[in-house]
């Protein structure tokens, strides 16, 4: 089970995920530690912070907040997750809820006295509480991810990624052509598996809000 610190607060998994039988769970590597998700898009949601630098840390199920519901009787919620970036961003970290569109909408009214517990429960910390559906889950970023996967375990030639690695060093950003053109000229399908797969393991960095193709400014890792 994940976990971490922020603030001196541990912050740790509150319970074993569920095994439901109408969804897809499990365990995601992130960071050197396992990830629960018990749906879809919780996998989903962790994916698409997979390549994202600034993020230390993801953990699953990583509080019980107690509530009062509608019905005045007392309840506990688990949020969802907690995403930690590196400090040194100034990002706040996040308290997410995540729920399916056409789950959250029709209950958002059955659900707020929660997800106001939750708000309350992030500010109190310094954090924000958000609640992530499949339209800010299933967009471009999981589409540059899911396309970058089929590099990651790729074995290339050390002696070019140097070579790549120190022109992207001295240059601070460079177009996916123009590293194609000085350094795999003549084996230039190689090359382009190269480039992504430098992508893809995060020795390289690029906005995967973009389409990933020729064009695709390839940055140095800071």
């Amino acid at each position: 089970m994940s976990s971490t610190v922020h603030n001196g607060e541990l912050i740790s998994q509150t319970r074993r995920s569920k095994s439901m039988t109408r969804s897809l769970s499990g365990v995601l590597p992130f960071r050197g530690q396992g990830v629960s998700y018990e749906s879809g898009l919780e996998r989903d949601f962790i994916r698409i912070w997979l390549l994202d630098p600034e993020v230390v840390a993801i953990v699953a199920q990583p509080a019980q907040i107690p509530f009062t519901a509608r019905n005045g009787r007392s309840y506990i919620y688990p949020p969802d997750f907690f995403v930690q970036f590196d400090e040194r961003t100034g990002r706040k970290p996040l308290l997410v809820e995540v729920k399916m569109r056409e789950q959250w909408v029709p209950n958002w009214r059955e659900w707020l006295p929660k997800w106001k517990a939750a708000y309350r429960y992030a500010c109190d910390r310094g954090w924000e509480f958000r609640i992530y559906d499949e339209t800010r889950i299933r967009g471009p970023v999981l589409e540059s991810v899911e396309f970058l996967q089929r590099y990651r375990n790729l074995n290339f030639d050390p002696t070019f990624t140097s070579a790549v690695l120190n022109t992207l060093s001295n240059m601070k950003a460079a177009p996916f052509h123009h590293l194609i053109a000085r350094h795999f000229t003549g084996n230039e399908a190689i090359g382009r598996s190269h480039l992504w797969h430098l992508i893809a393991t995060g020795q390289a960095l690029a906005d995967l809000e973009e389409p990933l193709d020729e064009f695709t400014i390839m940055r140095a890792r800071k």
